[in-house]
Formats: C-alpha cells, sequence, structure tokens
C-alpha cells in the first residue's frame, strides 16, 4: 500500500512539472491584456538596427526539417559564417551537417557559389546593390539563403509587406544574454518566434520558423551567435578565385531559362 501511495505522489509531481508552463501560459494570457502593442515595437526595434548596421558578421547554426513521404521529418543542419558589408557585398561560408562546404559571393558586380567537395562554382553578372542581388538569387536563381531578409536594408518594410504581428511570451534568461522571446505571424501562413537581446543592441540570437500550410508543418531553427558590428573587411575577402581544376558550370535556373528561349529563326 505504502508503495502504491508512493508511486500516485512521484506521478503527481511529474504531472505537476510538465503541466507548469502550460497553466502559465495560459494564466499569464487570461490575466494580462493583449501584448502585441509591447512585442512589436521590440521587434521593428531590432529590424531597424539589423537594416542600419554598415556591416556585421554573425555565426548562425541552423537545423531544419524536411518531411518524407511516409510523414517522418528528417532534421538536417548546418553552419553559416556570414559577413554583410553594405551596400554591395556579401559573403557566406556554409558546412552543411553532412560535412560538404561551399560558399556564397556577391562582390558588387557578380554573384558566385561554389561548391568545395565538387570543386565546380557557378557565377553570374549582377552589378548593383546586397539587396537588388539577394532578391535576384532568390526570386530568379532560386537560390536557397535561410533569413535573407535579415541580411536586406529593406528589412523593416519587408516585414510590413509580410502582415506581421507578434505577441510577447516572455523574458528568457537561459540563453547566452537574456533575451525578449516573441511570437509572431504573418498574413502568409508562416509563424515564427524570434529572441531578441534585451541589453545593448538589439540583436536576433535565436529565431524559428513553422511553415504552417506545407505538409507536415516543418520548421527552421537557427541561433545566432558571434555578432560582430565592426568586422574587419576588405575586397580580398569578398573576391572569388576559382582553386585548380575547379569547373565553371552554369546555374540551374539560368540553364532551364536559356533551353525555354528558341533560337532564331525558329518559328515553331
Amino acid at each position: 500500500m505504502k508503495k502504491r501511495r508512493w508511486c500516485r505522489a512521484l506521478l503527481l509531481v511529474t504531472l505537476t512539472v510538465i503541466t507548469i508552463p502550460v497553466l502559465s501560459a495560459q494564466e499569464q494570457g487570461s490575466s494580462q491584456s493583449p501584448s502585441e502593442p509591447e512585442a512589436m515595437p521590440i521587434l521593428k526595434k531590432m529590424s531597424n538596427f539589423l537594416a542600419a548596421a554598415g556591416r556585421f558578421s554573425v555565426t548562425i547554426r541552423d537545423d531544419y526539417d524536411v518531411v518524407q513521404e511516409s510523414g517522418q521529418k528528417i532534421e538536417f543542419g548546418e553552419i553559416r559564417n556570414v559577413t554583410v558589408n553594405r551596400p554591395d557585398r556579401l559573403r557566406i561560408d556554409v558546412e552543411r551537417s553532412d560535412g560538404q562546404k561551399g560558399l556564397v559571393i556577391f562582390d558588387g558586380k557578380a554573384i558566385t557559389i561554389y561548391s568545395a567537395d565538387h570543386n565546380f562554382y557557378a557565377t553570374t553578372s549582377r552589378p548593383g546593390t546586397l539587396d537588388q542581388a539577394i532578391q535576384y538569387a532568390l526570386d530568379d536563381l532560386k537560390i536557397r539563403m535561410p533569413l535573407a531578409l535579415m541580411l536586406l536594408s529593406t528589412l523593416p518594410s519587408e516585414l510590413d509587406k509580410l502582415g506581421v504581428s507578434a505577441d510577447y511570451v516572455e523574458t528568457t534568461t537561459i540563453t547566452d544574454v537574456p533575451c525578449d522571446h516573441l511570437a509572431a505571424r504573418t498574413a502568409g501562413g508562416v509563424d515564427f518566434q524570434v529572441w531578441v537581446a534585451q541589453r545593448g543592441e538589439p540583436l536576433p540570437r535565436r529565431i524559428v520558423i513553422t511553415y504552417k500550410d506545407e505538409n507536415g508543418q516543418p520548421q527552421f531553427r537557427a541561433d545566432l551567435s558571434e555578432w560582430n558590428l565592426a568586422p574587419d573587411v576588405s575586397d580580398a575577402l569578398f573576391a572569388f578565385n576559382p582553386p585548380n581544376g575547379a569547373e565553371r558550370i552554369q546555374f540551374l535556373a539560368e540553364a532551364r531559362s536559356a533551353a525555354a528561349v528558341p533560337a532564331k529563326g525558329d518559328n515553331k
């Protein structure tokens, strides 16, 4: 009988520990007024700060779900070291979870992507600003560039276009610095959470994106660290010199576009 009472007590303690965060969230939501006026200024302050930064570097460790035909989610990851020098420089060094390494460079004149494991690269002429290069890479070249919006100087207006609304969740103290945890959603069926540093610069320290309208509602998660708002940059950092034996290939989107254009004199 004593053993049975001890098991019941242990079960009660376990259930209490599990449900405390849920009950706290429910109680908080019922006792407080809507927190959007509190959350949105924090989000706007963060986006304005990033948009105005002349240059910065950051290390991003992210992972993302790939939903299988069976419905099972498989997680993959990567580390990206990002350096931005506005108005027209970008370098992203990538290492995937399977060990493959790559590089993305924009030098104000051309966009180049290099695969170290296969020793081939693709480059295309694209003079202009970094904003223009990123939009071209996403829309025309169909290049995967996670958190690309964060690199744009138009970030605040981009969030406005997405119809973002936000709620304040909590102050988080278990991150490397105390953060405001915000939960936001867009008008396009995408939810995201962002943890913004409370002290010093309002930099994002963690981002979680949920694609609600996609099969299995996959997530993208990223931790952002080693922020540097005055990195040592030079033109050499953004210059691509093909390694010995590197093969130049064409961007797939450009190859398909070229194949779709009829040859001169072809009236078919």
